[in-house]
């Protein structure tokens, strides 16, 4: 049973840049290097290394070939995914009508298991404009061994399968890469391209302008963030402590500062490079509530990236070691029974990191032990940063009271907002990139390419003339260690504090701190004016202005 809204939605034909709607040729920019580790890189993908930027430019019909073409979504979702596939799918049916698209299920693990569905008219038109990822499901499976290769070139050689689309981050892409060269090695004549996907909004660089997602998320936890700042105005009792999306970078909690203009916002980056010890953070909100306080208001709204504790310094170190100590020494570890683990831990650090460890609450230190995630890191969202910062604060402010320099009252309200964004229904603009970002995969295919990623730029331009083309993988790549091992991967983009987004922020959240200049964004809208409809984010318009 579908809403009316879902109906609505249904029969919206998403927006195309001009050069896609026609037939097309494919121009060649500058030979391109990895951003970092250039002589390692190449050697790792030398079949895929150095490959030029591509642009699409208006050409001449010709008749196409039918393709079969794969499909796989991979890692966490992000709204506009389906339309991604939607994208695909019109694609290679406009090159030939004859063309068939595949999609595996629940991630890699479908093509490794070759568990899969065609995916038909009838299907994809159920989908289309929807959030979610569960037209085939998604998954964390990495693809990185070679017997997953393998078994994945059986299905794909099967099918028929001339080339396939990862739609996936940056982890996801740096495995499309792998598979990319690996194949072309082989020369087994499938073709890989990516679809840049995440809502934390790290995979971006000067091809790739945003991931998709991004966009719905934040505006999705601005409306969250909106309505918490309209009763906590109303009710004038509470201090909300709202943790946000983003394990490697706080792009979430920059872009949702801008719509809302909270009391504060931590930025993990500039807590980095200013040395700041937990300590500091906590002060300095702290600072902020007795200011508030002392003009007879006791609420407000902090913000909190996901991933903070990491880029503490001190914190940042520790985690360093232990993930190096717990991926070396996991099986010993398993065998210490859970009372005697803090002490086993403190045993084998360096005495600098040992000391931190033994001065975090018991609850945050057995969090920063359980078992790691995928790529061997810390599963921050475990860590319930939100409750720390308020407890720490609270702390802070009994001490100042039983001074005398703080008469206020401190009531706290956590808040963790993270899959509430990831399935929402796509913006518009999300829904027109992914759509995009899928017919410009499904030219890549037919212009044989591969270890590229689609890529559609001038996004703050309306999307007729937006400018379509491909990236190769490659060239954001550098080494990363990953379970003790160096790994290349491709380079995450953090918020850069010399950016326009962010001295934006830097420039009013003193004013909103100590002046409630609270904004209410209100739900995401799908039809009326375009300046409502279809703007883009506030960091895209600033980084583009």
């Amino acid at each position: 049973m579908k809403s009316n809204l879902q109906i609505a939605r249904a029969a919206y034909q998403p927006k195309l840049p001009a050069v896609l709607k026609g037939a097309t040729a494919l121009q060649e920019g500058q030979a391109t290097q990895s951003v970092a580790n250039q002589e390692d890189i190449q050697k790792l993908f030398p079949n895929t290394y150095g490959m030029p930027l591509l642009k699409f430019v208006q050409g001449t019909a010709k008749a196409g070939e039918p393709l079969n073409v794969g499909v796989i979504l991979s890692g966490g979702q992000a709204p506009g995914g389906h339309n991604v596939i939607s994208g695909i799918f019109d694609g290679i049916k406009n090159i030939n009508k004859d063309s068939r698209l595949f999609g595996f299920k629940m991630g890699p693990d479908g093509l490794i298991n070759h568990d899969y569905i065609e995916l038909t008219s009838d299907i994809i038109d159920e989908y289309r404009n929807t959030g979610g990822f569960d037209i085939i499901g998604s998954g964390r499976t990495k693809l990185e061994k070679t017997e997953q290769f393998d078994k994945g070139l059986i299905i794909l050689k099967k099918l028929g399968i001339k080339a396939l689309v990862i739609i996936g981050g940056d982890d996801s892409n740096t495995n499309a890469c792998v598979l990319a060269e690996y194949y072309a090695a082989q020369k087994t004549g499938v073709q890989v391209i990516g679809c840049p996907k995440t809502i934390d909004g790290d995979l971006k660089n000067q091809m790739i302008e945003t991931s998709f997602g991004f966009d719905t998320a934040c505006k999705t936890y601005s409306e969250m963030i909106g309505n918490i700042q309209r009763d906590c105005n109303s009710s004038r009792k509470y201090w909300h402590f709202i943790k946000l999306m983003g394990r490697s970078a706080s792009h979430i909690a920059l872009e949702c500062a801008l719509q809302t203009q909270p009391s504060y916002c931590i930025i993990s980056e500039e807590v980095e490079k200013n040395n700041m010890s937990l300590a500091d953070v906590v002060e300095g909100i702290a600072k902020v509530v007795k200011q508030r306080a002392d003009k007879g208001w006791n609420f407000g709204t902090v913000l909190i990236p996901e991933g903070l504790i990491e880029f503490i310094p001190a914190v940042k170190s520790l985690i360093s070691e232990l993930n190096e100590f717990l991926a070396a020494n996991a099986d010993e570890f398993a065998k210490v029974a859970k009372d005697s683990q803090r002490d086993f831990i403190i045993e084998h650090l360096s005495k600098e990191n040992a000391a931190t460890y033994a001065s975090l609450p018991l609850g945050v230190a057995r969090q920063l032990t359980l078992d790691r995630d995928p790529h061997g890191n810390v599963q921050v969202s475990l860590i319930e940063t939100e409750k720390l910062l308020s407890e720490m604060v609270g702390n802070v402010l009994a001490q100042w009271k039983k001074e005398g320099n703080y008469n206020g009252k401190f009531a706290a309200m956590h808040h963790f907002f993270g899959y509430e964004g990831r399935c929402a229904a796509p913006s518009n603009f999300d829904a027109d990139y992914c759509y995009s970002l899928g017919y410009t995969a499904s030219l890549l295919i037919q212009s044989g390419k591969t270890g590229y990623m689609s890529s559609v730029r001038n996004l703050t331009a309306p999307a007729e003339q937006w400018i379509a083309g491909g990236v190769p993988i490659t060239m954001m790549m550098n080494l990363e260690r990953r379970h003790g091992e160096w790994k290349p991967v491709i380079q995450k983009a953090l918020v850069e504090l010399d950016g326009k987004p962010f001295k934006k922020f830097a420039e009013n959240r003193q004013n909103w701190a100590l002046n409630t200049e609270f904004v209410y964004p209100g739900p995401i809208q799908y039809f009326g004016p375009s300046e409502v409809c279809d703007q883009t984010t506030k960091t895209l318009a600033l980084e583009q202005a």
